[in-house]
């Protein structure tokens, strides 16, 4: 028996509660995943199969998060993309990464996806900790010059900038002038009062099939993958353990380790691009165009295969939907969860699934999900 479907579409948009009533039908009986979706600021989507307040760990969608700061940041003058990173962390020039900027950090282009000896549980937990470790690591490529997926560890960078530049750090600046505000469901620093709402992500159960593509991808552990995923680090892993963990999920990484729900995620990317429930956009036109401009393209040294970034953002037309409009930016997590703006039609979405789904990043239901929706805002 499947779950039932929850929640509402506005007029337009039931071809949306169609296609996820069709996907869930045909997913396992214990399948839980929101779904939601803003256009112009006005949400018009709000779907769910089991809780429709419970918070998911969002894996990579937390950069999101963390680029937004940045973001701000820059178009408030505090940061400047073509500064050098040593400009605001001295330390940060070991070993030769002494001439990268911020922008080509953002761009996945500093050369250090992860550390030769590891990360240990607590290193992932913090990023302060993270940063420091960096700081004196030499880079696997030559600063500038490539780029490869910083999976663990760019939204550390960026938020040692952050601190160096204000003297808070980036979660502390995410809550003031954008989760708060906006009063966003995506803490980047669960409270323990919202604890409860927490579900804990359950591990992927492939196919037999599956599996066995699973197994022929597994890497040996000094690869540039296994190093930016720390899988070379002493000790068992796997995916569902970093937001499963309560340390984690408290001081909220900056690369992976937020919570929220498909709302938060959503009105996320509305805030940024539309303003939601009466408050303006907290981004100016020409910060929109910046993030979103692609920085990086071609063949992701990490990811071994074509990948586009813009400014941190994952550059969501290239990279997972053709038919978005050019400029939309945002980022997937690797349980499956993947959240996005497309300026040009003023939809912002947002989906979130509790099950870590196969094969990893954006759930391939999202390739329909986001169609539905783009092709309604378009009517709309």
């Amino acid at each position: 028996m499947t779950q039932e479907i929850h929640g509402f579409a506005a007029d337009g948009f039931e071809p949306v509660r169609e296609e996820f009533a069709a996907f869930v039908s045909g997913e396992r009986p214990d399948y839980e995943g929101q779904l939601c979706a803003y256009v112009h600021g006005r949400r018009v989507v709000d779907l769910w199969a089991g809780s429709g307040d419970s918070l998911h760990g969002v894996f990579s969608c937390t950069k999101g998060a963390a680029y937004l700061v940045v973001a701000l940041l820059v178009q408030d003058g505090t940061l400047e993309l073509d500064r050098t990173m040593t400009y605001y962390w001295p330390e940060f020039g070991a070993e030769g990464k002494g001439a990268l900027t911020l922008r080509d950090m953002l761009a996945h282009r500093a050369g250090v996806v992860g550390l030769d000896a590891g990360f240990t549980e607590q290193e992932l937990a913090d990023d302060r900790l993270i940063a420091e470790r960096l700081a004196d690591q030499r880079p696997f490529w030559r600063p500038g010059t490539a780029f490869g997926y910083h999976a663990l560890v760019i939204g550390a960078l960026a938020g040692e900038v952050v601190r160096r530049a204000t003297g808070r750090t980036l979660q502390e600046v995410w809550e003031d002038r954008v989760r708060a505000p906006y009063a966003l469901d995506f803490h980047l620093g669960l409270p323990e009062s919202e604890e409860p709402r927490f579900r804990s992500v359950l591990p992927m159960a492939p196919t037999p099939q599956q599996q066995a593509v699973l197994d022929a991808r597994q890497d040996g552990p000094h690869t540039l993958a296994s190093l930016a995923l720390n899988a070379h680090a002493p000790g068992p892993k796997a995916l569902e353990d970093l937001p499963n963990s309560r340390t984690v999920r408290a001081k909220g990484p900056a690369s992976a380790g937020g919570t929220a729900s498909a709302r938060g995620l959503a009105g996320m990317y509305a805030a940024a691009i539309s303003g939601i429930d009466g408050r303006p956009p907290l981004l100016k036109p020409d910060t929109v165009a910046e993030i979103g401009q692609i920085h990086s393209t071609g063949y992701d040294l990490v990811g071994r295969a074509h990948r586009s970034y813009g400014l941190g953002f994952q550059a969501t037309a290239d990279m997972w939907h053709p038919f978005l409009g050019a400029g939309a930016f945002g980022h997937s997590g690797v349980g499956g969860c993947q959240a996005f703006a497309d300026p040009r039609s003023g939809l912002a979405y947002g989906y979130t699934r509790r099950r870590l789904a196969f094969p990893g990043g954006a759930a391939p239901e999202n390739a329909r999900l986001v169609r539905a929706v783009h092709t309604a805002a378009l009517r709309g």
